[in-house]
């Protein structure tokens, strides 16, 4: 399978340097404060974790100002502040755990 003529049978002119295509909207960088609420939030509502609960507001509002898509990016920013909302809630007015190892 080798070529039978001894000349290269690539054309050097026809050759053109290469140009990146413009970045679009699906090839954006990931939001990671968007992902480190719902973390925060899962793991403060599941674990009742009050730091975490506040952390995952923090990481909401700040979701919240670097939005890029508002419909996909609302909805995860939504959720996120849902859980981190019924993590302090469940805290704030569950029963405490000193008072339900005591009894």
């Amino acid at each position: 399978m080798s070529h039978s003529g001894g000349a290269d049978p690539r054309m050097p002119s026809a050759s053109k340097p290469y140009a990146s295509s413009p970045i679009s909207a699906t090839d954006l960088p990931a939001d990671y404060s968007g992902f480190f609420a719902i973390a925060f939030g899962i793991v403060g509502l599941m674990l009742r974790y009050k730091l975490c609960s506040w952390l995952a507001i923090i990481c909401c509002a700040q979701s919240l100002a670097n939005m890029r898509n508002v419909e996909n990016d609302l909805k995860q920013v939504v959720m996120a502040m849902t859980f981190a909302i019924m993590g302090l809630v469940t805290h704030y007015t569950g029963a405490s755990r000193q008072a339900s190892t005591q009894s």
